[in-house]
């Protein structure tokens, strides 16, 4: 083989590796771009929702004769679609005060409240329907709810505001065999409302019965969709409750039953059979009718229930091994704002006894379930009077919902 033919092949050999690892860098760096944008345009694929997503306000709805309870209508600001959500689930929304100030954080012009959702899923918008909490009867002085006076009074058509994706274990089960008892107090309602639509719409035929209580006719929110609702679906058994019923309300015509929401109602008016029940209203209603639900011998599995309010911790309890004895005393640091102080058992949280003493510290739920009060807990241990829907990362606790077993540090 002469020199001129061999240099000719060892030249053509370096050309053809050297095409082949262009090729191969092309191919590396091209595949992963396109399998990217194939996962992002197919919406049909799982994808990490935003920590916090901007929603444009599309309409507002009174939905009650006294204009205190309010739909909001929301729609994502960039176009994005809706994260899907189980009916029962709630949003966390985070608000600024228009003074700069929020009057629980005041050192943080932020506040954060969670409010179910009250339709079933639709993929053009999500709805929360939000109850404005006034001052107390005799008491004009008072403060009444700031969130929720926020968004009755300020919040319009066109504003924007920011909510995590839907949370909270809450929710409807999927086994149209079971017939569903839906027990409502108030603007409870609202997540069983959700519930109460899906089932219509995804699982006709199923058994459904709602509870629901209310003063009178001028705070009955959704009083004639739920009637109309009634009328068109006879496996739905509407069941209205008035407390006091206003001069010109007419039973059989505006309301079914007189009084409140007991065992003795339900067990008087519902078929016998297994029923899975879901409990939402005020701390009141939620201590006496849930344990009735027991004693009466719902199995515990089928009864699921959501209080609301700051309140709603008082439906459980003390704290297991609680007993007569003098209540402990334990030192509680709170390192970042400089603050030790005595724990003696009159608050019925952490977060109740920090906000009591001027701690700032975030909330939202107040019942477990949204994560926002999560604090790092640098030393101590708590204990919570039932497992909270959301799970801690470890180091950290819950103030909404635990109280300590012994001293404690948190990073509050």
């Amino acid at each position: 083989m002469t020199a001129p033919l061999l240099l000719s092949l060892i030249g053509s050999g370096i050309l053809v590796e050297l095409v082949l690892a262009i090729g191969f860098l092309f191919w590396r760096r091209r595949t992963p771009m396109h399998r990217a944008r194939v996962a992002v345009d197919d919406r049909s694929l799982p994808a990490e929702a935003p920590v916090w997503q901007r929603f444009r306000v599309a309409a507002r709805q009174y939905e009650d004769a006294s204009h205190s309870q309010c739909s909001f209508y929301l729609e994502p600001v960039d176009g994005a679609a809706l994260r899907p959500f189980r009916p029962g689930q709630f949003l966390t929304f985070s608000m600024a005060w228009p003074d700069g100030s929020s009057p629980e954080m005041p050192d943080d012009p932020i506040l954060t409240r969670c409010y179910s959702l009250s339709d079933r899923p639709d993929p053009a918008h999500y709805r929360v329907t939000i109850k404005r909490v006034d001052a107390p009867a005799g008491r004009p002085d008072a403060p009444g709810g700031r969130a929720s006076g926020h968004f009755d009074a300020r919040v319009q058509v066109g504003d924007t505001l920011q909510a995590k994706a839907p949370a909270g274990q809450f929710c409807i089960d999927a086994d149209p065999a079971i017939p569903v008892v839906l027990i409502a107090g108030g603007i409870g309602l609202t997540p069983l409302l959700s519930m109460l639509l899906w089932c219509l719409n995804e699982q006709p035929g199923r058994q459904l019965h709602l509870y629901c209580g209310v003063r009178d006719s001028t705070v009955h929110a959704f009083k004639q969709p739920l009637e109309q609702l009634a009328l068109a679906h006879p496996e739905f058994n509407l069941h209205i409750v008035y407390s006091r019923p206003a001069p010109g309300d007419a039973a059989g015509l505006d309301f079914r039953h007189r009084g409140h929401v007991d065992l003795d109602l339900v067990r008087t008016t519902l078929p016998h059979g297994r029923h899975h029940f879901y409990v939402c209203g005020p701390a009141a209603m939620m201590s006496s009718l849930v344990p009735a639900l027991a004693r009466w011998g719902v199995a515990p599995q089928d009864i699921r229930s959501e209080a609301f309010g700051p309140a709603s911790l008082a439906s459980e309890g003390p704290p297991v091994g609680a007993h007569s004895e003098p209540p402990e005393r334990f030192e509680l640091q709170f390192k970042r704002s400089g603050r030790t102080l005595v724990w003696g058992e009159h608050d019925e949280s952490l977060l109740d006894f920090a906000l009591r003493h001027g701690v700032a510290m975030d909330s939202g739920c107040r019942a477990g379930s949204c994560g926002s009060c999560e604090t790092r807990l640098l030393s101590g241990a708590v204990r919570y009077a039932m497992p909270p829907d959301h799970e801690p990362a470890p180091g950290y606790c819950l103030p909404c919902v635990s109280r300590p077993t012994c001293a404690l540090v948190l990073q509050a």
